[in-house]
C-alpha cells in the first residue's frame, strides 16, 4: 500500500509530465477518500481512464529514482521533489531540500516583427548547426490524449533523443515567434505560418538525413510502419514543456517532411475566440447535426472544442470524441468525456461511430466528415436522438447543406432530404481573416439556424433558395459572409481590401468611387 507521502509525489510528477491536470487529480483523490483512503492514487487514475497503466509504469520508475537520488526523507515533503531527468544536485545528495517541480513553462518572448534570421535561429533551433554542447535530459514519458489506450507520442525506445531535442527547439522558437503552424522541409529552409502568413527562414536548410532522423524519433513503431507503408501518417505529438502538436509526416521527391500544428493547453472558449456569444445557444441542443465549417487553417478544430467545453461544463452527459489525430484535450468536468483516436483506438470514424452507438453516447463529437459512410452515420445518429457536432471542409453554409446531400447516390436523396431536414440544427462557416492592425487574424462567420423555413427548403430541393433566409434570419441569429465582413470593416477591425479576399459577392466591396461600385460596403 502506498503512502499518503508516495501519492502525493506521484501527483506531482503527473502534473510536471502533464499526465494529468489538477481537476483529474482531485477526482482521483476524491475517490480514494470514498473508498476509505486504501487504494493508491495511482491505481484510482487507471480507474478514471487518467493513465494508461503504461504511463503508470514510468511514473512509478520516476517516483522510485527520486526517491532513490534523494533519499527517503524527501517523500515526506513531495513538493520539494526535483525533476527526475535532472542529476542530483549536491544540496540533495547532502539531504538539503531540493529545488521544486516546475509547474509552469518558462514566459514566451514577445513575438518577433521581422523575419527570423539565421544566426538567431542557429543559436534557439540547431537542427541542421553542430550539436548542443549542454547534456540532453532523456525523454519525459508522453501525455495522455483522453484516453485509456492512447500511447501515440513517446519517441521510439533507444534511438537518441539529440535530434528529436533539436526539433523541441525548433517548435519552441516557433511558437515564441507567434506561429500557428511550422514547416520542416528536407533540403529546404524551415518555413513558419504566423497569422496566416508563410514567413521563411534566411536560408537556414535541412539536411535530408538530419530531417528524417528528427522526425523518426518522435513517431511510435506503428506510426513508422504506415509512413513506410503509405508515405504518409497523421499524428499527435507531444513536446514536454511546449505543448501539444497536431502533426503530418509526408514522404516527398527530397527526403521525408513533417508539418506541426500548435494546439492550445486547453480547449478554448467562445470569447477566447473572438467568437459571438450567441453561438452557445448551440449547446442547449439534445439532439441534431451542428456543423462547423470552412476551409482548410480557418479554425474549424478549435470552434468544435469550444462548444464540446461548454457543454462538458455545463451538462450531465457522456461526450465521445473521434479524432485523427486527437488534438485539444478535454478533461472529464461535468460530463464523462471519451477521446478515441482513429488508427489508435478505432480503425475508422465509421467503425467509432457504428461502436459509439452501442455506448450510451449523449454528444458525439467528430474531427471530419470525410466520406458517405460517416457522413450517413453522422445524419444517422443526430436523428436518433443525439447531438452531433462535426467539422467539413466547404466554404459556406450553402454549399455544406449541398455537400451532404450531393455525396450520396441519385436514389437516396429524396430520404436524405428528408433525414437532413429533420435532424439538422446549425451551420458555422468561418473564414480567419487578417485584422487591420497586424495583432492577428479574426473570424468572419456565415451562420445558418436551421429553421422550419430551412427545413422546408432543404426538404423541397430548393437550397439556392437559403440565402435569402440567411439575408432575413437575423432576428434567428442567421448572418451571410459578406454581412459578417461588413461589419468588421465598419468597426475597424479589418480593411477593405483584406475582405475582398475573402467575400463571396466582391462588388460590394470595392472603394467608393470605383466603376460599379456601391456606395456602402454591403452594397445595395
Amino acid at each position: 500500500m502506498n503512502s499518503p507521502a508516495d501519492d502525493a509525489l506521484l501527483a506531482r510528477l503527473a502534473l510536471h509530465y502533464k499526465l494529468a491536470t489538477e481537476e483529474q487529480l482531485q477526482a482521483a483523490r476524491d475517490r480514494q477518500a470514498a473508498a476509505g483512503g486504501g487504494r493508491p492514487l495511482g491505481d484510482l487514475l487507471v480507474e478514471l481512464g487518467i493513465l494508461h497503466p503504461k504511463r503508470l509504469e514510468q511514473l512509478e520508475a520516476a517516483r522510485a529514482e527520486v526517491v532513490r537520488r534523494q533519499g527517503p526523507a524527501t517523500t515526506a515533503e513531495p513538493a520539494a521533489a526535483q525533476t527526475p531527468s535532472a542529476p542530483p544536485t549536491p544540496s540533495a545528495a547532502a539531504g538539503a531540500r531540493p529545488s521544486p517541480i516546475p509547474q509552469s513553462a518558462p514566459a514566451p518572448l514577445p513575438a518577433l516583427d521581422s523575419t527570423p534570421s539565421r544566426p538567431a535561429l542557429e543559436a534557439m533551433t540547431p537542427l541542421a548547426a553542430a550539436p548542443s554542447a549542454r547534456p540532453v535530459a532523456p525523454p519525459a514519458p508522453a501525455q495522455r490524449t483522453g484516453s485509456p489506450q492512447t500511447a501515440e507520442t513517446p519517441r521510439a525506445s533507444g534511438d537518441s533523443p539529440r535530434n528529436a531535442a533539436r526539433l523541441d527547439r525548433l517548435l519552441e522558437f516557433a511558437l515564441r515567434q507567434g506561429a500557428s503552424d511550422i514547416h520542416v522541409h528536407s533540403g529546404a529552409s524551415i518555413r513558419f505560418r504566423r497569422h496566416g502568413e508563410m514567413i521563411e527562414t534566411e536560408g537556414l536548410a535541412i539536411d535530408p538525413a538530419m530531417a528524417e532522423r528528427a522526425i523518426r524519433e518522435i513517431l511510435l513503431p506503428e506510426h513508422q510502419e504506415v509512413l513506410d507503408r503509405g508515405g504518409q501518417v497523421d499524428f499527435a505529438y507531444d513536446a514536454p514543456g511546449l505543448g501539444r502538436f497536431r502533426a503530418n509526416a509526408y514522404r516527398q521527391t527530397r527526403g521525408i517532411d513533417a508539418v506541426f500544428r500548435a494546439i492550445p493547453g486547453k480547449p478554448p472558449t467562445l470569447s477566447e475566440l473572438g467568437l459571438p456569444s450567441s453561438l452557445a445557444r448551440l449547446a442547449d441542443f439534445h439532439q441534431g447535426l451542428v456543423l462547423v465549417t470552412g476551409p482548410a487553417g480557418c479554425g474549424k478544430s478549435a470552434t468544435l472544442a469550444a462548444l464540446v467545453h461548454l457543454i462538458n461544463g455545463s451538462r450531465r452527459d457522456h461526450i465521445i470524441t473521434i479524432e485523427d489525430p486527437i488534438e485539444i484535450l478535454h478533461p472529464s468536468l461535468s460530463c464523462v468525456v471519451n477521446q478515441r483516436q482513429v488508427g489508435i483506438h478505432t480503425e475508422s470514424f465509421s467503425r467509432a461511430l457504428h461502436a459509439a452507438l452501442r455506448e450510451d453516447p449523449d454528444v458525439i463529437a467528430i474531427g471530419e466528415l470525410r466520406d458517405l459512410e460517416t457522413i450517413a452515420l453522422a445524419i444517422t445518429a443526430a436523428e436518433t436522438g443525439h447531438l452531433v457536432l462535426a467539422t467539413l471542409h466547404t466554404s459556406s453554409a450553402i454549399r455544406t447543406v449541398n455537400r451532404l446531400l450531393g455525396v450520396f447516390p441519385p436514389n437516396q436523396q429524396d430520404q436524405i432530404r428528408t433525414m437532413l431536414s429533420e435532424s439538422l440544427r446549425a451551420v458555422i462557416s468561418q473564414r480567419l481573416v487578417a485584422r487591420a492592425d497586424g495583432a492577428g487574424r479574426v473570424a468572419a462567420l456565415e451562420v445558418l439556424i436551421a429553421t422550419r423555413a430551412v427545413g422546408n427548403l432543404i426538404r423541397d430541393n430548393k437550397t439556392f433558395q437559403l440565402k435569402s433566409v440567411l439575408q432575413t434570419g437575423t432576428t434567428h441569429g442567421m448572418c451571410l459572409l459578406d454581412a459578417s465582413l461588413a461589419d468588421l470593416i465598419k468597426a475597424g477591425t479589418i480593411t477593405r481590401e483584406e475582405a475582398l479576399k475573402h467575400a463571396e459577392d466582391p462588388a460590394k466591396f470595392q472603394a467608393p468611387g470605383s466603376a460599379g461600385a456601391p456606395s456602402g460596403p454591403q452594397g445595395a
